[in-house]
């Protein structure tokens, strides 16, 4: 009997030398959408057996992955197996990055473009190529996603800091700093937001990113993530106010006693 991955793997093969739409089919089939949670297993055996046939294969893997994002999937609905086969092509790019040095500048203004969508599951997946990305090529990554943080709109800052803040990549020294930095423009550009921006759902979308986001990073440094937080509460501003109640919620916090009492004071 054919495995789930051998079968994968076939269809993988043929929609890279004839026919993708079989293995769109199957995509569809397999998703679990409409559904509170979407295949990313799927996703992910998708994107490696996608990545390992960059170098055979460069330009059939780019006709395909651009099949997957193709210009018709723009009328996609959320929670469909149609925003699935778009997540499918924007982790599988990622991933193809990593293989392939030479398409990362395209890569990362791509995942720059979808960090915008209006999709969760989309953004959800730029963060996994993200991750993917930070895992295997870090350097460039944090260069690319302090820029989002700095000159992003509300949704690309919301890509940038949700990328990083993964407790399983925040393993080095250097990765913990720049997700400090990422975090601290980050907060000082929501803390500058006019407020009629404040009632937009791209707004919203970030601080509610934010909600859980600082934990994740002060948890891998907590001197100077409270120092930062400490910071943040002496401005006042109640959507700051918000995001780090929400954070003190978090259980990756509780050990910290002495600091999340006296942070809890500053905001009473």
């Amino acid at each position: 009997m054919q495995s789930t991955h051998d079968t994968l793997s076939s269809l993988v093969e043929r929609a890279l030398t004839s026919n993708p739409r079989p293995l769109e089919f199957y995509l569809r089939d397999q998703s679990r959408l409409p559904g509170p949670r979407a295949n990313l297993e799927l996703v992910n055996d998708l994107s490696y057996l996608i990545a390992a046939q960059i170098t055979e294969q460069p330009d059939n893997v780019r006709a395909l992955l651009d099949y997957l994002l193709s210009d018709d999937r723009n009328k996609i609905a959320s929670n469909t197996p149609s925003e699935f086969i778009v997540l499918c092509g924007v982790v599988a790019y990622g991933a193809c990055a990593v293989a392939k040095p030479g398409w990362r500048s395209e890569v990362f203004e791509l995942l720059d473009q979808y960090a915008c969508s209006s999709f969760w599951r989309v953004r959800q997946g730029v963060e996994i190529a993200f991750q993917r990305l930070l895992t295997d090529a870090t350097q460039e990554t944090i260069s690319y996603l302090v820029i989002m943080a700095t000159r992003g709109n509300y949704y690309q800052q919301r890509a940038s800091v949700a990328s990083i803040a993964e407790p399983s990549l925040l393993y080095s020294s250097d990765t913990v700093q720049a997700a400090l930095s990422i975090l601290n423009t980050i907060l000082e550009r929501l803390h500058l937001s006019p407020a009629f921006d404040r009632k937009r759902e791209d707004f919203r979308v970030l601080r509610q990113t934010l909600g859980y986001a600082i934990s994740v990073i002060t948890a891998a440094a907590p001197e100077k993530g409270f120092a930062l937080m400490r910071t943040c509460a002496s401005w006042g501003d109640p959507d700051v106010v918000w995001i780090l109640r929400e954070n003190l919620k978090k259980k990756r916090l509780a050990k910290f006693v002495a600091y999340t009492t006296e942070l809890s004071e500053l905001l009473a």
